[in-house]
């Protein structure tokens, strides 16, 4: 086991099996190709990517399914050979997350999600052509319950 100490999300051990492996890095950060998930601590909502070449680097992220019941959109072949996506349950769907101190101001980027075979270790993030998935879309929905 190795052990990461993250700037802002505390100390994590992990063993390699454990690394994702982004072969474009993620845009803002094409250097960076090795990433960890896990789970931000009390909280069952989020999750942080972050990079283990970059300790500063932690991207809070959540499953877009659980805010947009009808989230979809399709891989082209070529993504889904670059990933060597064999069954759609080996794949998980994340959103980047931009927090603010005002909640209601905090945004999910459905337009580009990043996906991640979770058997292979390979991931991207990618770009939808969309119009109807924002790229600041609002977490909370008035009428939500904060969490």
């Amino acid at each position: 086991m190795m052990e990461l100490e993250t700037t802002f999300h505390g100390t994590h051990e992990y063993s390699k099996d454990d690394i994702i492996f982004f072969k474009k890095g993620i845009p803002g950060f094409e250097h960076l190709k090795k990433f960890l998930i896990f789970d931000v601590e009390d909280n069952d909502v989020f999750s942080v990517l972050q990079s283990v070449e970059d300790s500063t680097i932690g991207l809070i992220v959540v499953s877009p399914f659980n805010r947009v019941k009808d989230y979809e959109f399709n891989l082209d072949v070529e993504t889904t050979e670059r990933l060597k996506i064999e069954s759609t349950e080996d794949v998980i769907v994340l959103s980047t997350v931009t927090l603010n101190s005002n909640i209601e101001k905090i945004t999910l980027n459905l337009r580009a999600p990043i996906v991640i075979n979770l058997k292979k270790r390979l991931g991207e993030q990618i770009i939808l052509n969309d119009e109807k998935y924002a790229v600041k879309y609002p977490f909370f929905k008035e009428g939500d319950r904060c969490l």
